[in-house]
């Protein structure tokens, strides 16, 4: 496996990386023989970046699961606080507390501001404090880094990027 280093974060990240977001499936379950299988074949070809989100039905569930059979310390988990859902400053306290138990973690590598779709929405979060409430839990140690997902313009991608230390 081929790794690249990031810049700001020092880690050496796998240029292949593994979504969570569509796990195989058995009926309308996650099928996790199936999925174990894939996630352990993985980390033992060298990945060891894997993205998941609050909002992917029971995908955290199902990594914290099989990464607590011993494989945690050899990953980085990426999630992703659902934007989309947060009304308040105890939201996003709430959303990351249910992360970390679903995931069978004491922190997340990379936590990601969830689909962002412009500067407007970014604004909203930092009226309501997103911005205090992710240093609280970088300090603490719940969360490592910080980014986000952007599915808007190339305008405003630059105005968030340029407004904010992501790493």
């Amino acid at each position: 496996m081929l790794y690249r280093e990031m810049g700001k974060t020092g880690d050496k990240v796998s240029i292949l990386g593994y979504g969570c977001m569509r796990f195989p499936k058995k009926g309308r379950a996650i099928d996790e023989e199936r999925t174990e299988r894939q996630i352990v074949s993985a980390i033992e070809q060298g990945v060891n970046y894997f993205d998941t989100a609050y909002a992917y039905p029971n995908s955290e569930n199902v990594l914290g699961r099989i990464l607590a059979k011993g494989y945690r310390n050899q990953v980085m988990i990426a999630s992703k606080l659902p934007t989309f859902l947060v009304h308040s400053y105890k939201d996003m306290n709430s959303f990351l507390n249910t992360e970390l138990k679903r995931l069978q973690t004491d922190h997340i590598d990379y936590y990601l501001m969830h689909s962002l779709m412009n500067m407007e929405g970014w604004q909203r979060l930092k009226e309501i404090g997103v911005e205090e409430f992710l240093a609280k839990a970088k300090e603490s140690g719940q969360i490592r880094h910080i980014g986000f997902s952007y599915h808007g313009n190339r305008v405003e991608f630059k105005q968030i990027i340029d407004d904010y230390p992501w790493e």
